[in-house]
């Protein structure tokens, strides 16, 4: 059974099929939020220092934004319902509905059994790069975050500002715990800016420099109460490696707004999902 079959271009011809048609995806509401942007007010903003991480708070009906502020800079997004860390960016999932690059218009979907919209994005400045001639794109849920065990793995050694030790460190510092609790909480990221893709000949997770410059930004509209942390990435803008202390690393500069009371008449947060968790039992 180890050579191919004699049908194996046949086989290699099969149309692939859609894993989940998204004919029936709850949409949002984007000309509501966009009319809604018009009467933006700045409440709060937070500074990521260089291959670092902070937290930050958006309650729900707001927006937040992420900017590039100095220079190219890639960012690693995790989000938590902030009433309760169990629900979580589900980056699998978000991936499965939109593709492995999102953009505006696209969501994050929270952990099971939530299984909800966590935040919409509203405004994408990268928007027009599309997919190059590699199949890069950016703003990418297929990467995991860069991480010390990996690294370990890879290289040895023990390196503290992967990612994954730049939100584990944020988060310890904003729920005043261990760092061990903490890190229990740190999930798949959104790839923030990061451009990547698969190779074609052996199916590798590459990656290549960030398009991004300083006054490009990611925006989103909370659609729940959320606990945000972003580190940004000590690979810079990826354009050659990550987890060390080679590359040129910039801050990025998150933004919280409110809009005008009012402006979002009609919206109302999304319910939990409506399984009902008997699994046939």
């Amino acid at each position: 059974m180890s050579g191919a079959p004699k049908d194996a271009e046949a086989r290699r011809a099969v149309k692939p099929v859609i894993c989940y048609p998204v004919d029936t995806l709850p949409q949002p509401d984007m000309a509501l939020l966009d009319d809604a942007r018009h009467s933006l007010r700045k409440i709060d903003e937070v500074t990521v220092p260089p291959r670092d991480a902070r937290t930050f708070q958006v309650p729900a009906g707001h927006f937040f934004r992420i900017t590039s502020v100095e220079g190219p800079q890639v960012g690693d997004l995790n989000l938590w319902n902030a009433k309760d860390l169990s629900e979580r960016f589900y980056s699998g999932k978000t991936r499965a509905l939109h593709g492995t690059h999102i953009t505006t218009g696209e969501r994050m979907w929270s952990s099971f059994p939530g299984l909800r919209p966590m935040a919409t994005i509203t405004q994408d400045t990268l928007g027009w790069y599309g997919i190059d001639t590699f199949g890069g794109s950016v703003h990418d849920v297929i990467g995991t975050r860069c991480d010390p065990y990996t690294h370990n793995l890879l290289k040895g050694g023990q390196y503290h500002h992967c990612c994954h030790s730049n939100l584990t460190r944020a988060l310890a510092s904003h729920l005043g715990v261990p760092a061990d609790q903490a890190e229990t909480h740190v999930h798949d990221v959104l790839n923030v800016f990061m451009c990547t893709g698969f190779t074609r000949d052996t199916g590798q997770y590459f990656m290549k420099a960030s398009p991004v410059r300083p006054g490009d930004y990611l925006e989103f509209f909370a659609e729940i109460d959320l606990l945000g942390a972003l580190s940004a990435c000590p690979g810079g803008d990826c354009s050659a490696e990550h987890s060390s202390d080679v590359a040129a690393c910039h801050p990025l500069l998150v933004e919280v707004f409110a809009p005008e009371e009012g402006a979002l008449t009609g919206w109302e947060p999304p319910s939990v999902n409506g399984y009902d968790r008997t699994h046939g039992l």
